[in-house]
């Protein structure tokens, strides 16, 4: 993975634009990111996580802020990184979410999501990927092969965090390496080895539990049986002191089967007591009901004797109303024939007079009725035809109106289609220059996007213009100073040195030899001046001016380089045009873009509307041809119906005799036809009335005679009403019923056998000794109930106790499996999880992480030797940690002189400094094996080199310029100054008020 270009923009400290080349940058393999403390160092390595994954290492990501606070309000932040990794080449471009002015909102700002653009360069060109978040991410962890944590330790070696993980202790170091080797599926097999073990007991706890459970359920069913065990004689010792359920459960079944025994034996006793009282009481019970029942049906045959002479009148009386009865039709049929007759004659009287009324022949009324029957006949049969001239009539007045209606819409059809042809025609031609016109819109649109950027571009490159030339006033003033400064401390500093030759000649003295050059003569001593100590302070105070001099100076050379790279980027643009000529360029493509706009406006809704005016008159016309065909239709059915009209007219005038419709003569025919019809209908009804009448009277003579009735009034006198024929039946059948019964009674076994009793003297008990016998039978039954339910419930007991035991032993020997794999499953699970009898106390997960732990030492060792001059080596140990500690992950060093090996954290500050940089460079190493063998082609080392002195710089830096083989490109964050002097090739991060900015130096080109 190599990392080709980074673009910055209201990121962290940097306001505006930076741009970071680091092909150019990384040249020589090694280049050097320094700056002043909180300049952006950190920032620049921020942006680059940021592109990649979307937030930033560590603790800042906690801050949530990214934007810079030096950028203007509206300025969007955004990141842009391109790089390679596996043979593709990508640039991705990140927004982080922040609060956009708003221009109407109520709080003021507008909160934009974060966003994301993944390209590929593919044959030349970028191709978009995505615009997704989550799909950027999931595209370039694939890419890289890498997270954001394995990313942040192995391409961006933080010194601080590996010093401390070089003195920390095993469980602390067991943190970061599950993070960067991703052994997270080992702690998932020691989690679900736990959960097979604490499933194994359960289902051993639940066996446990059921067969605790068998043995309760049998305690509590022997409970039911109530035997006190205490003061059972049957009771053995074995029995009171069972060790084991399963003689328990054996104890329990016996003792309830010899309870069993002995209820079942004392229920059959009382069974047998219960059966002989219940014997004497039924035979009791039965000779008081025989003597009862002879009681009451001798009172009964005594009632029947008392009621037998008035028995014997009902029937006389009913016999004699029978007899009448039978006369009742003959009489009731005389009377309704006399009836009949009278009513008959109103009648006819009445349908006589109507038919005088109504000026009609009462003579002969049947041989009128059959001619005006026939006259209907006749027609009824044109009723259909005079409804059909109806309709034949209706439809001509509809066909006439629809005529007229169609030729008025013709009329106005023609006039819109000869409109409409002539608007479409004028339309057609207005369209062509609009074609025309409109096809010019992208070539328009594109000159006003070209002149927009023009005067965009000439307007930064005036601001250019102004900052460049602010910028050499501030170099150039810059320069001038800090020349007068170092020349004001060069003379300091001669002053300085000739005032210490004017010390030393106040003190010498004639004859002593001077303790410069040891002569004794002393021709010409040195002029004395200031003090010593002022000229000190005057000339330190002047070097340090001249230091800040050198500072701003620097600064104003980037700014000045930075303005002039501006200015020839934006000339390069076009910006050296006229403003005036740029503006007047941007104004007339505008107005260009505007027309040809209007025109595909216009004509987009010209050919609308000429498209509605086509389909308009394609319409008409078919309306036209539609109509024309209808005209011609009607024209041929109104000349078919005035003929059918005509023809029906002259048939149905001669049948209406006088009247307006057929409908009206029929209705004055129907009333001529009722009246004939009920007099014909009263006449019939006369005559079968008189011989009804004749018939009635012969026949009620002869059944007079016959049942011994001079008079039809005598038999009349001897009918009784329903009701009271119905009781004396009644009364006669009741007595006939109770002396059958009475006599089929005195018949029956029992009073047979009572009256014998009784003619014996073999007499009922009193009810006093009933009741006494009742009761002790009842005691009896009550008795054997109760014993017969103990028997049943000692029985059931037994039953229950036998299926108990036996579910018991089925269950004990189900359970012997679990119980050996819940062991086994518990014993592996301790041993996973570091304890039990696993002496290192290490978990499957830093068991693993070891062997990672081995690898780095190992990879470390290497570059720790030569950072080193051969003296010392990092070792894995999994020596047992102290108070039984967890072990496995210990670090410690071997010196090779000595050959003894100590702890880490006994390392000096340089010492420990390069064994820190050697674990970190060994674990990016191992990390970047464990990622699939990613080739990492830019690397990065953090702050760290101050603390060496400077052969171990030369050792250490040595081993870093051994990074760069294979065209590898390593980048060092340092302040040391030495390492400015070493390193030519430098990213420089200046601070001013106004925020960050980033430049590029060759120090050897310089």
């Amino acid at each position: 993975m190599r990392i080709h270009r980074l673009e910055i923009e209201a990121f962290g400290p940097f306001a505006g634009v930076q741009s970071i080349d680091f092909d150019l940058l990384g040249a020589q393999g090694l280049f050097l990111l320094n700056g002043a403390t909180g300049a952006g160092k950190t920032s620049v390595l921020d942006a680059i996580c940021f592109a990649l994954y979307g937030s930033v290492p560590g603790a800042r990501q906690d801050g949530k802020r990214l934007r810079s606070d030096h950028a203007e309000p509206a300025a969007e932040p955004r990141v842009v990184c391109e790089f390679s990794a596996r043979g593709r080449r990508f640039e991705v471009t990140r927004s982080p979410a922040w609060d956009r002015p708003s221009a109407r909102g109520r709080k003021g700002f507008t909160t934009q999501q974060a966003k994301t653009l993944l390209r590929e360069r593919v044959d030349g060109s970028w191709e978009e990927k995505t615009s997704r978040n989550d799909e950027a991410g999931m595209e370039i962890g694939d890419v890289l092969g890498m997270d954001r944590e394995q990313f942040t330790r192995v391409v961006m070696l933080p010194q601080g965090d590996f010093a401390a993980f070089l003195r920390s202790k095993a469980s602390d170091r067991l943190d970061l390496l599950q993070k960067l080797f991703g052994t997270q599926r080992f702690e998932a097999i020691e989690q679900q080895l736990a959960l097979q073990a604490n499933a194994a007991r359960a289902e051993v706890q639940d066996n446990q539990n059921g067969l605790k459970l068998l043995v309760q359920r049998a305690e509590s069913e022997f409970a039911q049986l109530g035997i006190d065990e205490a003061v059972d004689p049957d009771l053995d010792d074995a029995g009171s002191n069972d060790s084991t359920p399963e003689l328990r459960l054996g104890t329990l079944e016996a003792r309830a089967r010899a309870e069993s025994l002995e209820r079942q034996q004392a229920a059959g006793s009382a069974e047998a007591v219960r059966l002989q009282l219940a014997d004497k009481l039924n035979s009791a019970r039965e000779r008081v009901q025989r003597h009862a029942k002879l009681d009451a049906a001798t009172r009964r045959r005594e009632v029947l004797a008392t009621r037998a002479a008035e028995v014997q009148e009902f029937r006389e009386r009913l016999g004699r109303h029978r007899k009448a009865a039978v006369l009742g039709g003959q009489l009731d049929a005389v009377d309704r024939a006399a009836k009949a007759l009278d009513i008959a004659g109103a009648k006819a009287e009445s349908a006589t007079a109507k038919l005088l009324a109504a000026s009609l022949d009462a003579s002969e009324p049947g041989t009128s009725l059959a001619r005006i029957q026939e006259t209907m006949a006749v027609v009824e049969a044109r009723i259909g035809d005079e409804q059909k001239l109806e309709d034949i009539t209706a439809r001509l007045d509809a066909l006439d109106v629809a005529s007229r209606q169609r030729e008025s819409a013709n009329a106005a059809r023609s006039l819109a289609l000869v409109g409409l042809r002539s608007d479409a025609a004028v339309l057609e031609g207005e369209l062509g220059p609009l074609e025309a016109a409109a096809s010019q819109l992208p070539l328009r649109e594109s000159e006003a996007a070209a002149a927009q950027n023009t005067v965009k571009t000439v307007a930064r490159y005036t601001s250019a213009l102004d900052s460049q030339s602010a910028a050499v006033k501030r170099h150039a003033f810059a320069r001038a100073l800090s020349q007068d400064l170092r020349q004001l401390w060069l003379d300091l500093r001669e002053s300085r040195l000739a005032n210490a030759a004017a010390e030393l000649a106040a003190k010498l003295n004639d004859g002593d030899p001077c303790p410069v050059c040891g002569s004794a003569e002393h021709p010409s001593p040195a002029a004395a001046g200031l003090t010593a100590l002022a000229l000190a302070e005057e000339e330190q105070s002047a070097h340090e001016r001249y230091d800040e001099s050198e500072h701003e100076l620097l600064q104003a050379a980037g700014e000045l380089a930075s303005a002039e790279q501006e200015v020839a980027v934006l000339a390069a643009q076009g910006g050296g045009i006229d403003p005036k000529e740029a503006a007047s360029a941007e104004a007339l493509a505008k107005d260009a873009l505007a027309l040809a706009r209007s025109a595909v406006e216009r004509l987009k809704r010209g050919k609308a509307e000429l498209a509605r005016m086509t389909d308009r008159i394609a319409r008409l016309e078919e309306e036209q041809v539609q109509e024309d065909t209808a005209a011609a239709q009607a024209g041929s059915t109104m000349a078919l119906l005035g003929e059918q009209r005509e023809s029906l007219e002259t048939l149905l005038c001669g049948l209406r005799d006088g009247f307006d419709t057929l409908h009206e003569r029929i209705d004055a025919l129907t009333a001529h036809r009722e009246l004939l019809q009920s007099a014909v209908a009263t006449g019939v009804q006369l005559e079968r009335a008189r011989e009804a009448l004749d018939d009635a009277s012969a026949a009620l003579e002869t059944a007079l005679a016959a049942n011994g009735f001079d008079t039809a009034d005598a038999a009349r006198l001897e009918i009784l009403d329903e009701q009271h024929a119905a009781r004396l039946d009644e009364a006669i059948r009741s007595a006939e019923t109770e002396s059958a019964r009475l006599a089929e009674l005195f018949e029956s076994e029992d009073l047979v056998l009572a009256a014998k009793e009784a003619q014996i003297g073999e007499v009922p008990l009193t009810a006093v000794e009933l009741a006494a016998l009742e009761q002790d039978a009842g005691r009896a039954e009550e008795t054997a109930r109760r014993l017969d339910l103990a028997a049943g419930l000692a029985a059931r007991t037994v039953t229950s106790l036998a299926a108990i035991r036996s579910q018991y032993e089925e269950a004990a020997a189900s359970g012997r499996g679990p119980r050996d794999r819940a062991r086994v499953l518990n014993e592996l699970a301790e041993t996973a999880r570091g304890a039990g009898d696993n002496g290192y106390k290490m978990s499957l997960n830093s068991y693993v992480l070891a062997a990672r732990l081995e690898q780095v030492a190992a990879a470390a060792s290497e570059r720790l030797i030569a950072m080193s001059d051969g003296r010392y080596t990092l070792q894995h140990t999994d020596a047992k940690a102290a108070r039984g500690a967890k072990s496995g992950l210990g670090l410690e060093v071997v010196d090779e002189w000595t050959g003894q090996r100590r702890d880490t954290a006994t390392l000096s500050g340089g010492e420990s400094f390069m064994a820190s940089l050697a674990l970190a460079l060994g674990l990016a190493d191992v990390v970047q094996q464990e990622a699939g063998g990613v080739d990492i082609e830019t690397l990065f080392v953090d702050e760290g080199f101050g603390s060496l002195d400077e052969q171990s710089l030369e050792q250490v830096m040595d081993a870093l310029e051994g990074l760069r083989d294979g065209g590898r490109v390593v980048g060092l964050v340092s302040h040391v100054a030495e390492m400015k002097q070493r390193i030519s090739s430098q990213l420089q991060v200046i601070k001013n008020r106004n925020g960050s900015t980033v430049r590029i130096v060759d120090a050897a080109a310089a």
